[in-house]
């Protein structure tokens, strides 16, 4: 289950200060400020306090009465705007000076915070914005809310902490995504989206709006591509590779933006210093424009919008007829995103087709072109001159590169950060995404404990930690570094709860990442500003990951045969007091004991853990549990009659230390594969009675790794000389979904000190399974020995 909204009031409790003190507890803006000066007091917010803005300043004027509409909606209190003149104003003010030097740039402000007055200068309308972001920041989280929450005895609380803060942002470009064509998001959800980026000074929006599983924008000249290739006729159920063989819903699943629904989002961003930039893919990625008219294609078809995820070979096809159409789809889209990017997609473009295609060979002669990669070239080329003839820039995933990268073009550095160097290096315009530090579809936390998605594991950590400027540049070549996004690809990501779980607190980790001076970041002090971030989503009424309050349970088996289980030991917040666990499967609350160092388990056991501040959980209670095994093979040694493979080796006797692996994503964690047969020898140490063993087997015939045909246990008391238990046939057949098969032997009772287990394997993938006559594998989970 995903995390759900907290009460507010139990946030609140954690984030009461006593006193006015000066402690940086007071301040917990993200992303953080360039220059911030603590001072002692507060200003209060009241009926009586006044918005004071310059004459002439439509722009700013826009920007303050928005600021006291959000203000009136969440709190009741109605703020006066009023033109700035030498009469006296009763109450504290909020005013408004443009500044009179350059250095704060044209997003930078700086804001002075008396009890009495709170003064904020900048250049331009978006400095104020970005200064108004700040204040509502600073004041309590119910400040944010999208209806009242105080009642008027909570106004007095409507504090503002004194200080004095100097902010510019580090790159022009801050960028967060949202892929729509793999799954739709209304437009209500995508201006709440924009509202998000806006708070965290965020100021670019990529719409991804076309792919192979959807067309979700609609074209006036081109009709079927929202009649036909918006729609597809079903969805693929689970992980890509988690059945077999793979499984679908049967529903229908369609859905697209009207043009006048798209005006409105952008002139929504716009009002919010966001930029909005489409993404309209090619030539790859194609297969839902193609369902709607598949002359574009090499081959004729017919084809159909993708139900399952990946890559296709269907492709757009380099004939004029292609490029008219996309002439004229881009021209609607320029004439509906005044950005000065357009986004051309550019990656994962398979070339099978174009090598099959008699056309595109004689077009790469008559062009005396190389490859298809400069094919590619040659198209992107095509599409560049043309946005760059309507006043715009594309801007291209780093697979443009290939075969040459257009005069014109902006590079997306997804694949690492090797395009981006190699881009900037070009004199080419960058803006750094890579995947293993800037894809929120990636894990976050242990897989396991997780709900499904694309692979990979990106920490909240590993996002601070990223410094978009790789130190290989030069300073010129720097330059070129416009700024960082975060993706979010939605194949697992089915709705809106689920995509604030992955998007929040990584984007706020991202967005530090994107403003704030590098000498400024620091994780520990990020940290410390984690809790207002939790209290701030809860008022506006936002899901997010808990996951870094996780405590995920380790094990290790002792020598006496138990297991010995304690915490993950991972960086937890500072406002953790507690882990709590509990050993009967039972959700832990605040009576349950404390897990201070390690708890020993005697047997088999499911262990829960949670965080707490006090009483006060933190983590979400019945998330994480892990299962732990207790048996007579628990921590004894064994001998391997057959190596495991390289890929997934067997590490410090893990067949026996009581842990079970985790599933998630495309690996299987903790598992212990062989190539052929698996055979085991545990030495038990002495003789003693036995009677049965229990293997865990993975099943994930997807991957070739396939249940065992035959399980044979034979017994020795001096490990020379063994005598058979039994043999048990098994069902190597068996396909479906991934998981672990736990397939118990029992024999008569007998005496040994020890215990052989043999599998065998099938040999090669049975014919009704994903990959019928490769070799099959045998992947070895826990044994357990009664």
């Amino acid at each position: 289950m995903l995390a759900r909204y907290w009460l507010l009031s139990a946030l609140t409790l954690l984030l009461v200060h006593t006193g006015f003190s000066q402690s940086l507890d007071r301040y917990t803006i993200i992303p953080r400020p360039a220059k911030l000066e603590p001072r002692a007091g507060q200003f209060i917010l009241s009926r009586t306090t006044t918005l004071l803005i310059p004459p002439g300043q439509a722009d700013l004027k826009a920007v303050a009465d928005t600021f006291a509409r959000q203000l009136n909606r969440a709190t009741g209190v109605s703020l006066t705007v009023r033109l700035s003149n030498r009469m006296a104003v009763p109450g504290n003010i909020i005013q408004f000076i443009p500044a009179r030097d350059t250095a704060l740039g044209t997003e930078g402000y700086r804001i002075d915070i008396t009890d009495k007055l709170v003064t904020v200068e900048a250049l331009r309308a978006s400095g104020f914005f970005y200064g108004i972001q700040t204040l509502r920041q600073l004041l309590p989280p119910a400040a944010l809310a999208p209806t009242r929450q105080l009642p008027d005895s909570g106004l007095t609380n409507l504090a503002i902490p004194a200080c004095r803060i100097e902010d510019r942002p580090r790159y022009v470009y801050r960028g967060l995504h949202l892929d729509v064509s793999r799954h739709f998001f209304s437009v209500s959800f995508i201006k709440q989206y924009i509202d998000l980026m806006a708070l965290h000074k965020i100021n670019t929006f990529h719409w991804h709006l076309t792919d192979d599983q959807g067309w979700r924008i609609e074209i006036k000249k081109y009709p079927k591509l929202t009649q036909v290739g918006a729609n597809r006729r079903e969805t693929l159920v689970g992980h890509y590779d988690e059945y077999d063989p793979q499984v679908f819903d049967g529903k229908p699943y369609g859905g697209f933006y009207t043009q006048d629904e798209v005006r409105d989002v952008v002139r929504y961003a716009a009002a919010r210093f966001v930029t909005v930039v489409p993404e309209i893919e090619m030539p790859g990625h194609a297969l839902a424009a193609l369902s709607a008219y598949p002359e574009l294609a090499c081959a004729p078809g017919p084809y159909s919008a993708a139900t399952k995820w990946g890559v296709f070979d269907e492709v757009f096809c380099p004939t004029e007829k292609t490029f008219s159409f996309l002439q004229d789809v881009l021209t609607e889209v320029i004439g509906l995103f005044p950005s000065k990017y357009i986004h051309i997609g550019g990656d994962e473009c398979p070339k099978v087709s174009w090598k099959n295609s008699a056309f595109c060979q004689q077009l790469m002669k008559r062009e005396k072109l190389k490859n298809e990669n400069e094919l590619q070239s040659y198209f992107i080329r095509r599409i560049d001159k043309f946005v760059t003839s309507k006043g715009r820039r594309i801007i291209g995933w780093d697979e443009i590169l290939e075969g040459g990268l257009s005069p014109n073009a902006t590079v997306m550095s997804w694949r690492g950060v090797k395009g981006g160097i190699e881009a900037a290096r070009q004199q080419h315009d960058v803006v750094m995404t890579p995947g293993g530090f800037c894809y929120f579809d990636h894990y976050q936390g242990d897989p396991a404990q997780e709900p499904t998605a694309f692979g990979g594991n990106l920490p909240l950590s590993q996002v601070y930690s990223y410094n978009p400027t790789p130190t290989e540049l030069s300073p010129a070549e720097a330059k070129h570094i416009l700024g960082v996004q975060g993706n979010v690809w939605t194949e697992y990501i089915p709705d809106a709860d689920q995509l604030q779980y992955m998007i929040w607190p990584r984007a706020a980790a991202l967005a530090e990442v994107a403003w704030s001076p590098l000498e400024g970041k620091n994780y520990d002090d990020f940290s410390r500003r984690i809790p207002s971030l939790f209290a701030r989503l809860s008022s506006v009424k936002v899901n997010y990951a808990r996951t870094v309050y996780d405590a995920v349970p380790v094990s290790r088996a002792t020598a006496d045969g138990r297991v010995a289980v304690s915490l993950k030991p991972d960086k937890r917040l500072a406002n953790v007091t507690d882990i709590r666990y509990t050993i009967d499967g039972s959700i832990p609350s605040a009576e349950s004991p404390v897990l201070k160092d390690s708890v020993l388990l005697a047997q088999t056991a499911t262990v829960r853990t949670a965080a707490f501040a006090g009483r006060t959980p933190l983590s979400q209670l019945a998330k994480v549990q892990k299962e732990f095994l207790v048996s007579k093979a628990t921590g004894k040694p064994y001998t391997l009659q057959y190596p495991a493979t390289t890929g997934r080796p067997d590490k410090n006797l893990s067949l026996t230390d009581g842990n079970t692996v985790g599933m998630g994503g495309y690996e299987v964690a903790g598992i212990v594969s062989f190539a052929g047969d698996f055979g085991l020898t545990v030495d038990l140490g002495q003789s003693q009675p036995v009677q049965g063993v229990r293997v865990g087997f993975l099943k994930y015939t997807a991957k070739n790794i396939c249940l065992p045909r035959q399980i044979e246990v034979s017994v020795s008391d001096d490990g020379q000389t063994y005598r058979p238990a039994t043999t048990v046939k098994t069902n190597a057949q068996e396909n479906g979904k991934r998981t672990i098969v736990r397939l118990p032997v029992d024999f008569a009772q007998t005496s040994a000190r020890y215990v052989r287990i043999v599998a065998r394997s099938i040999g090669t993938v049975p014919a009704d399974m994903r990959n019928p006559g490769k070799p099959a594998q045998l992947g070895v989970d826990e044994v357990e020995i009664r």
